[in-house]
């Protein structure tokens, strides 16, 4: 979420050192932050001395629930909190029914929220 506010922000692209010196990393770990970013088309990287990092899509249409499932996968995996295994409803564990509408508020209220809400 910082480096997209960041790199939305920003007048110029952002080199990665800049990047990392926002985002209070490394410049090594920059490339790990930005890839999901890249690959979901909403960053590009541009090499050389007049590359760096940019936005290509406006971040007032990008829900915080894309961006953290791009990063960290699906937000309902299907497994389940008590057991290592599928959660189904045709055998629910105890936590089946109020996991789910947790997770279903959880969901609603990140896609509700856009990455351009928190450039404050």
């Amino acid at each position: 979420m910082r480096a997209l506010v960041s790199l939305h922000s920003s007048p110029t692209r952002l080199k990665a050192a800049d990047l990392a010196d926002v985002l209070e990393t490394t410049v090594g770990f920059v490339p790990q932050v930005m890839g999901p970013l890249v690959r979901e088309g909403w960053v590009r990287s541009l090499p050389g001395p007049t590359g760096g990092y940019e936005t290509l899509v406006e971040v007032d249409a990008l829900s915080v629930l894309a961006v953290v499932e791009a990063v960290d996968g699906p937000t309902d995996s299907g497994r389940c909190v008590v057991a290592d295994r599928m959660c189904e409803a045709v055998v629910p564990c105890v936590l089946h029914a109020p996991w789910g509408r947790a997770r279903d508020e959880l969901m609603a209220s990140l896609a509700a929220v856009s990455v351009g809400a928190l450039a404050v």
